[in-house]
Parts: structure tokens; sequence; C-alpha cells
């Protein structure tokens, strides 16, 4: 089968035998839809320490459930499903607790540790637990985000409540998941940031402000929106700044909910924001509700169908792969 790996800056497509069942509790999934997201940037650009070389990249995809070792219970082929990007077994400390993303025999693996989404076929460990049944009446690009993108947005946005005022920072696609989840959730007002005009254009869908740093002072414009800064601010850009700029617009007391990567250090000064009582929380994602959110998707009450900029065949990944890189792009779907 075709796999995608990282190579020499960017990626190539190697060949490699379609994965068996190595466990009782694995399932063998045809790849029906697979999505490129920054994080397997992060991969190529040697800032995922984690990452095995030669694994195959991809931890965000759906298919066709087409064989499942004997302890898988809620599965059967033919089955269609979206992948968690999150690994986990369901019976340690950290998955009993709903930390899956600490699972103490799994993280995020798929695509970083253990061969991913973007080949033909993928092995998925703990099945029951990483696998979703898609609704009947979604479609495999309906479902696509649900196991890293909406459940990262969401997994931002959860502790929102009704009448808080929200700042996200970052416009890409977790930014607009948490606005739309934020909003779903009771959020007052919304306030989208970025440096990004068309993005902060197409945040409109869920912001009632946008403020482009580099056109307006951001802490002042906040105050003039909210008087006290930020009831809930959302850190999801990952920029050099962000961090700094994430803390300085919340309002005494606020949460600030870092769900972004970085891949330079960052410093917690505080020294200089003692005094604010701010609670900080911090990502990787903890994908626990994609059952629910799948039905929030059916029932109409969000969707993720904007998000999608181009499909192409996954004969065509480099060219997907350099599509993903322009700015005006959010999501590319490799279709296989």
């Amino acid at each position: 089968m075709k796999g995608i790996i990282p190579y020499n800056g960017f990626i190539k497509v190697i060949e490699k035998p379609i994965p068996e069942i190595q466990s009782n509790r694995d399932a063998i999934v045809k790849v029906t839809r697979s999505a490129i997201c920054t994080s397997d940037f992060h991969i190529i650009n040697n800032a995922a320490p984690r990452y095995i070389p030669n694994t195959i990249l991809g931890h965000e995809f759906t298919g066709e459930v087409v064989e499942i070792g004997s302890d898988v219970k809620k599965l059967k082929t033919g089955d269609r499903v979206a992948a968690n990007c999150i690994t986990f077994c369901g019976e340690c400390y950290f998955c009993r607790h709903g930390f899956i993303n600490n699972c103490m025999k799994g993280g995020w693996e798929l695509g970083c540790r253990i061969d991913g989404g973007q080949a033909e076929y993928v092995r998925v460990p703990y099945a029951d637990m990483g696998l979703n049944k898609i609704p009947d009446n979604l479609s495999y690009d309906n479902a696509l985000f649900v196991g890293d993108i909406l459940s990262s947005g969401y997994f931002a946005a959860e502790e929102v409540k009704t009448d808080d005022v929200v700042a996200v920072i970052g416009a890409g696609p977790v930014g607009l998941c948490a606005m739309m989840c934020a909003k779903y959730l009771g959020a007052k007002k919304i306030i989208a940031i970025d440096i990004d005009n068309n993005r902060l254009k197409f945040a409109k869908q869920f912001a009632d402000y946008t403020i482009n740093p580099q056109i307006e002072n951001i802490e002042q414009t906040v105050q003039e929106i909210t008087k006290y800064g930020a009831d809930y601010v959302i850190e999801a850009a990952g920029g050099n700044d962000t961090f700094e700029t994430a803390w300085r617009i919340a309002r005494a007391n606020a949460i600030v909910f870092i769900v972004a990567m970085y891949e330079k250090e960052q410093l917690l000064p505080l020294d200089r924001m003692y005094g604010k009582n701010l609670t900080f929380k911090t990502g990787g994602v903890d994908a626990v509700h994609c059952d629910k959110l799948l039905q929030l998707i059916s029932d109409g009450k969000i969707s993720t169908d904007f998000l999608i900029s181009q499909s192409f065949p996954f004969e065509q990944v480099e060219e997907a792969y350099k599509e993903f890189q322009k700015k005006e792009t959010y999501k590319v779907i490799l279709e296989l």
C-alpha cells in the first residue's frame, strides 16, 4: 500500500505492506478521507521529538472497518468510522479520569509513533476507544474533523460559561472550531484575533468582533470591548508572542486556555502576571467527546464543512501539501 512520510523538509510517497492485526483490540481501516494537519508540518520541521522516523503521517481520517481483533466489541466490519487523534486504552488511571492524551499506553501515536492515516490502510490500536461510528445521515467529509480539529476546539472551549466574552487568538481551523463551540456553549460575545485579514473575514461567521494586532492595539481594543478584559481566552495560534498576548488580554481571574502547539520555548512570567489570579489550561487535546460531537453534527447544531478548502486525489498528495501551506487555505482533504 502507499503512504506518506516526511522527507528532506517535505514529504514523499512510499510503499509498505498492508497492516495486520497485532492485538485482539486492533482494527484495520480502509481509509476513505485523510486530512493534512499543521501537526504534520511540526513533524516535517523536526519540531515533534516523539516522532519515529519513517512513520506514515496522518491522525485525522475516516474510513471503513475491514478487519477487527477478537476483543473489539463496539465495531464490526463494514462500519463507517471517524478516527480519534489520540490512542488510548480506556483503562489506565488517566483514561479513567478522562485525560486520554496522557494514556499510559498511548497518547499521540497515529502518524507520530505508529503508521497513521495518510495511507490506503491503517491499523488502529484500542479500536473500541479510538474509532467512532459515523451516523447514517453524515458523509465521510462531515465527520472527518471530529477526532482532532473539532475535538481540539471543543476541548479549548468546554469551560466557557453563559455570557462569557471569549477572545480567540488565531483564526485557523482550531481557532474557528473553538469559536463555533464557544458560541454553541453560550458565549455572549466572541473576539477573533489574527494578523491575516482574510481569515478575520472568514471568522465573522462566528465572531462579533475582529482584531488585527498589526493594525490595532490589541490590549486597548479588548479593553474597549470588554471594560475588564476577556473572561476566557483561547490561544490557538502558536506564534512567537501569542502566548504573552493571551494572558495580557485576559481579565483578572480569567481562564487562559492554550491549545496551540509551539515550536519554540515559551516563558511564564509570573512576576509580571502576579495578581491577575489567572487559571491556565494547556493542550494536547483530551478528545473524549467524539460521539457527542458526531451527534451534534448529525442534529445540525454544529458543522465543520466550512473548513474544507480543497480536496485532492491521493495521487496528488504533494500538490495537496503545497496547497495547505497557503495562508488562504484551511483544511485540505486527501480522497482515497
